[in-house]
C-alpha cells in the first residue's frame, strides 16, 4: 500500500490536494467541460491561521467545497469569464420593445459602467457586499439616489439571468436599495388648493404667462400625465359628452424624434371627465391655436391641440420650462417663494383635492390610470392637520 501523502504539519491531504514547496496550498480538478483548473490557499483547513502578510481568504477545503457544488449543480466555472459590462449588455439584448426613456437609462448604465472599474469585474467576483459598498461610494461621490435607483434596477435582473443560466450560486444585488442608500430625492409633494389657486391667479393676470393658462389649469384639474396632455388631438376632446379621451401618449426622443407610445399601463388607457371650466380652457385653446399651413403627422395622430413656434407639437420640457419661468418671476417680483410646481406636481395635487374631496378610491384610480390601488391610496395618506381636523367636522357633523 503507497503512503497517503501529507502537508508540512503531517495532516493527510486528499484527491487533488498538494503543497507547494513555500507552503501553498493547491487543488486541481476538472470542470464540466473537461478544463483542467487549479485554485490555491495559504491555509488548508477553516481552523489554520493565515501566514503573517498574507492577505485573508477562504481555506482550501472551503474553497473545494464550493467548486464541487458548482460542478453538481452545473454551475459554471468563473462566471463563464463574463464581466459585469458584459453582462448588462447581454441582458440589454433580451429587452425588447422598451419605451425610449427606458432606453436611454440602459446607454446611460453601459456608458458608465465601461469608465467605472466595477464594470470590468467578473460576475462571480461580485459579492452581495461589494454590491452595497459600490452603490454607497457612488452616493458618497455625488451620484444622486435616482441615477443608483435606475442603475441597480438594471444590474439586478441582469445578474438574475446570469444565476437562472448557472454562471452564478446567488444574485448580489437582491436586496432592498432603502436600507443601503438614503433617498435624496425631493418629494414632488401636492400643493395646497389655495396655493394652487393663487397660483393660476398669478399667471392668469401676468400679461406673458396667460397664454398659458388654460394648460395651467387642465393639468391641474384633470391628473393627467404631462406626456398624455402632448398627445391630446381635437378628436380626443368630446365636448358633447364632457370627457377626454387617453390612449396614447407624445413623446421627443433624446435623438429628436417624435414618437406616439402607449399609456404607460393598461389601466392609463381611459376617459378622464371635465368639468365646465375644463372644457372652456380647451375650446380657448384651440380657438388660438395658429392655423398650419401643413398639420404635423406623427405615427399616424395629427391635429395635435399645442404646437411651438415650428409647428410640432408641445412635448413635456416645454411645459416644465413654463412653469418654472413663471414660478422665476413671480418670485423675483413678489419677493414670496412658491413651492415648487411641475406638471408631475399638478398631478399629484389633483389626485389629493380628489382624494380630500371624498372621492372613491376605485373611481380616483380610474381617472388617475393607476394599475395598482395602492398608488392611488397612498394619495390618502399625504394629509396635514388641516385636513383631519376638516374632516373630522364634517363627520361628527353628520353624526
Amino acid at each position: 500500500m503507497s503512503e497517503k501523502r501529507r502537508d508540512k504539519k503531517n495532516r493527510i491531504l486528499r484527491n487533488g490536494e498538494s503543497q507547494r514547496p513555500d507552503g501553498r496550498y493547491q487543488y486541481t480538478y476538472y470542470d464540466n467541460t473537461g478544463i483542467r483548473r487549479i485554485v490555491y490557499s495559504w491555509r488548508l483547513d477553516r481552523t489554520d491561521a493565515t501566514p503573517s502578510g498574507k492577505r485573508p481568504e477562504l481555506s482550501l477545503r472551503e474553497k473545494e467545497k464550493q467548486i464541487q457544488a458548482d460542478l453538481f449543480n452545473q454551475v459554471a466555472v468563473n462566471g463563464g469569464d463574463i464581466t459585469v459590462l458584459e453582462l448588462v449588455k447581454k441582458y440589454v439584448k433580451t429587452r425588447t420593445g422598451i419605451r425610449p426613456s427606458t432606453a436611454a437609462g440602459y446607454k446611460t448604465c453601459i456608458n458608465f459602467l465601461s469608465k467605472n472599474p466595477f464594470g470590468s469585474l467578473r460576475i462571480d467576483k461580485v459579492k452581495m457586499t461589494d454590491a452595497k459598498c459600490w452603490l454607497i461610494d457612488l452616493q458618497k461621490n455625488g451620484r444622486g439616489y435616482s441615477s443608483l435607483h435606475t442603475f441597480r434596477g438594471i444590474l439586478r435582473p441582469a445578474f438574475e439571468i446570469a444565476y437562472q443560466d448557472e454562471l452564478i450560486r446567488k444574485n448580489p444585488f437582491q436586496f432592498a436599495l432603502a436600507d443601503v442608500l438614503i433617498n435624496d430625492q425631493v418629494t414632488r409633494d401636492a400643493i395646497s388648493k389655495r396655493e394652487m389657486n393663487e397660483f393660476l391667479d398669478y399667471v392668469k393676470n401676468d400679461k406673458h404667462y396667460c397664454r398659458y393658462y388654460d394648460a395651467f389649469y387642465v393639468l391641474f384639474h384633470t391628473g393627467l400625465r404631462i406626456s398624455e396632455f402632448c398627445g391630446l388631438t381635437y378628436n380626443d376632446i368630446h365636448f358633447d359628452e364632457m370627457y377626454i379621451n387617453v390612449d396614447h401618449q407624445l413623446q421627443r426622443t433624446s435623438g429628436m424624434e417624435y414618437i406616439i407610445i402607449p399609456t404607460k399601463t393598461n389601466a392609463g388607457t381611459r376617459r378622464v371627465p371635465m368639468t365646465k371650466e375644463v372644457a372652456a380652457c380647451f375650446e380657448r385653446m384651440i380657438g388660438s391655436r395658429p392655423a398650419l399651413r401643413k398639420e404635423p403627422v406623427i405615427d399616424g395622430y395629427t391635429g395635435f391641440l399645442c404646437v411651438d413656434k415650428n409647428g410640432m407639437p408641445k412635448v413635456a420640457m416645454h411645459w416644465e420650462k413654463y412653469f418654472k419661468f413663471a414660478l422665476e418671476k413671480h418670485d423675483r417680483i413678489y419677493r414670496l417663494r412658491f413651492p415648487k410646481i411641475t406638471p408631475h406636481v399638478c398631478r399629484h395635487t389633483f389626485c389629493s383635492n380628489m382624494a380630500r374631496s371624498g372621492m372613491n378610491p376605485k373611481t380616483l384610480q380610474y381617472i388617475m390610470g393607476h394599475s395598482d390601488i395602492t398608488v392611488t391610496m397612498n394619495t390618502y395618506t399625504h394629509v396635514k392637520y388641516d385636513d383631519a381636523k376638516e374632516e373630522f367636522a364634517r363627520v361628527t357633523a353628520i353624526g
